[in-house]
């Protein structure tokens, strides 16, 4: 058995347990391992400590190729996790009262809109917090 056959087994154990474990964490240096495969069949010379520190460099870069390129991705989907759940991004902001809230509803202006609101009664003018958001409705209570 040649050096290159064992860095592909090792490849495809490593991508093997990848799919057992997912986290896209193995997978990269999966690849790290079959390029290794590439390098010591086209430089059957190089030896274990040459192959040893290459494979460290090669899953480190390729790591990092994930984390920079293709998480960067992710990222971008999460920060529009919330675009049909804009009320959340109000938790914890204050607001000015627009209409009392009587019997637990009223009114909050944020921004250039009214946004329903339900809380303590309280008068037109106070200072509200919101601490959650039910559909389209702020759930509030009075800043002390």
């Amino acid at each position: 058995m040649n050096v290159y056959h064992v860095w592909w087994i090792a490849a495809l154990v490593l991508i093997a347990a990848e799919m057992i474990a997912p986290g896209f964490f193995l997978l990269w240096i999966g690849i790290a391992a079959a390029v290794m495969g590439v390098v010591t069949w086209l430089l059957p010379g190089l030896g274990w400590l040459g192959q040893s520190i290459l494979f460290a460099v090669l899953a480190v870069a390729s790591c990092m190729l994930y984390w920079r390129l293709l998480r960067r991705e992710r990222r971008h989907d999460h920060a529009n996790a919330r675009l049909n759940r804009r009320g959340e991004q109000h938790i914890g902001r204050r607001y000015p009262l627009e209409v009392a809230i009587e019997g637990g509803r009223g009114k909050a202006r944020v921004g250039d809109s009214l946004w329903l609101v339900e809380g303590p009664d309280l008068p037109v003018g106070a200072q509200v917090e919101v601490v959650s958001v039910a559909g389209t409705t702020l759930r509030v209570k009075a800043v002390e």
